[in-house]
């Protein structure tokens, strides 16, 4: 008898395994929504995820931004219904949007936790790449803190992200999807790949995907929901990279929480509490990883020598 001639096996009754990556995607896949946008420039896609059942979903500012043109939004959802969305604030700083879909009747998301997400935990990325709707992947959180520029390295300093980094794949479409931990959780909102030598938004995944962790996340998509627009956590200085680890500090704003702290131009900083500050995304990125009124210590090199100073941050609309 040949394989071909042998009876099929009964069908599997077996559940998915409590934690496993199929239970994820059983939890979190009807919450998961692939966007579409079409502008006179042309069409594009992402991801988003479902905030409440009455339509309010959370993706990436640049899935819906369409460069820089509004266009015809509409989001699919995974029982196949589809429904209009329109813009319900943005905030390209920290490359975040709410959108509402005219629909009713969605499972809404739960949101995680990433401030004691360890590095080599294992988490699942799911949307849509390359507008291949409900794709699941898996890996593992590769590192945290990884300043990243939403807009590649073309992008602005204004556009830093403090972001996760996972080795699960993540392609041009996840934009905007969650990348969930073992509880089906949203950790993070994916948001940009690195690929060598070419243009991050035509390449496909090389193991290096950033996430913005959703403790961020979650406080900028409640004030675009409540109020249209966001702010952003700022330490009030103009800075560069300078000679040495650190970030040089060119121009200090007048009654800012630096200059109220004891900063001034020339000074160099080179840690935010404990993270080390190598360069002026990284201040970026660590300043971003705070709220507004949080208190931190810098750590600075300056013509007086070395010294600590405490600070105060505040928000600023973005």
């Amino acid at each position: 008898m040949t394989s071909l001639e042998q009876p099929r096996p009964a069908r599997s009754a077996s559940t998915a395994p409590q934690g496993s990556v199929q239970q994820v995607a059983e939890k979190v896949l009807p919450s998961v929504v692939q966007l579409q946008l079409v502008t006179a420039r042309g069409a594009g896609e992402g991801s988003g995820i479902v905030l409440s059942s009455d339509g309010y979903i959370l993706t990436n500012n640049h899935v819906v931004d369409g460069g820089g043109q509004r266009g015809q939004l509409t989001a699919l959802f995974h029982d196949n219904r589809s429904a209009s969305v329109r813009v319900v604030g943005t905030d390209p700083s920290s490359d975040l949007a709410v959108v509402k879909a005219d629909i009713t009747g969605l499972t809404p998301v739960g949101l995680g936790r990433s401030d004691d997400l360890p590095v080599g935990a294992p988490v699942v990325a799911i949307g849509s790449p390359f507008g291949l709707s409900g794709t699941v992947t898996s890996g593992i959180i590769s590192a945290k803190d990884r300043p990243v520029r939403a807009g590649g390295e073309s992008g602005s300093e204004d556009t830093v992200l403090n972001a996760l980094q996972t080795d699960a794949a993540i392609n041009p479409g996840n934009s905007g999807g969650p990348l969930v931990d073992m509880d089906g959780n949203v950790v993070g909102i994916n948001s940009a790949i690195y690929s060598p030598g070419t243009g991050q938004q035509q390449a496909g995944s090389v193991g290096l995907g950033f996430a913005i962790p959703i403790d961020q996340a979650r406080r900028i998509a409640t004030e675009l929901k409540d109020t249209g627009s966001a702010t952003q956590t700022t330490l009030g200085v103009r800075i560069s990279n300078a000679q040495q680890p650190g970030a040089q500090v060119r121009d200090v704003t007048a009654g800012g929480p630096a200059q109220q702290a004891g900063v001034q131009s020339g000074d160099v900083i080179t840690k935010i509490d404990d993270r080390a500050i190598l360069d002026s995304d990284s201040l970026v990125a660590a300043v971003r990883s705070h709220s507004p009124g949080d208190r931190v210590r810098i750590s600075i090199t300056g013509t007086g020598g070395d010294r600590t100073v405490d600070a105060t941050l505040t928000g600023q609309k973005g």
